[in-house]
């Protein structure tokens, strides 16, 4: 018969029967305290995710910026070129070609096609250097008419006497400002101090009057 303390069937003859480690397992990919991905709260990567050395795509921004700008350096030279090489073509020259002389010369051949009715002089002037290109040139001769009638209405004789101002606005381009004698369409003296304003080009050692307009009011 059993006493009072019963044995323990656990127990058996060889000891306490083992019980299974209580213990935390610590698994791969979770960091521990020492781990550097610990710190930054990113679990290291297993050893087969590093890709192998080398294996990184190039960056290709540099070579795109070097690119560029080889480009933008190519695009100023090529414009810089076009730019020379159309004033050495229109034979710009302001050492004494396109000076108060041969401006003051241009001015008074034009006003004379004006006052003689010089259609075709005074067209080739208006066009500003495209007289040669244009096919069809008859509203321009129309106007160029036009332009001759009221400059005859109102004066009968002109005479450039000096070149006020000139203002180059270009190698080739300039605006002039001029003073003229006139003698009024009605008859009677010339009256000096009368200024006009004209746009000059030079285009083939030829300076054209694209424009002309009397600074002075009044009729004459």
């Amino acid at each position: 018969m059993a006493g009072p303390d019963s044995p323990d069937n656990s127990v058996g003859s060889d000891g306490p029967t083992p019980y299974s480690d209580p213990r935390t397992v610590e698994f791969p990919h979770e960091p521990s305290a020492g781990d550097p991905g610990y710190a930054s709260g990113e679990a290291a990567p297993y050893p087969a995710q590093v890709p192998p050395q080398g294996s990184y795509p190039k960056p290709r921004s540099k070579r795109r910026l070097v690119i560029g700008v080889l480009l933008a350096v190519a695009l100023v030279a090529a414009i810089t070129v076009a730019i020379v090489y159309g004033v050495r073509t229109n034979g710009a020259n302001t050492g004494g070609a396109f000076s108060e002389g041969p401006a003051k010369t241009a001015i008074q051949s034009y006003l004379n096609a004006l006052d003689h009715r010089d259609i075709e002089t005074i067209s080739r002037n208006a066009l500003c250097g495209i007289y040669d290109g244009v096919r069809d040139r008859r509203s321009d001769d129309a106007l160029a008419k036009l332009s001759s009638d009221a400059f005859r209405k109102q004066f009968s004789e002109v005479e450039v006497t000096s070149i006020d101002k000139l203002v180059y606005l270009s190698p080739y381009q300039a605006q002039a400002l001029f003073t003229m004698k006139v003698s009024p369409a009605v008859g009677g003296p010339m009256r000096g101090q009368v200024q006009g304003v004209a746009q000059l080009l030079l285009q083939r050692n030829q300076i054209l009057v694209c424009s002309y307009v009397l600074r002075t009011a009044g009729s004459y």
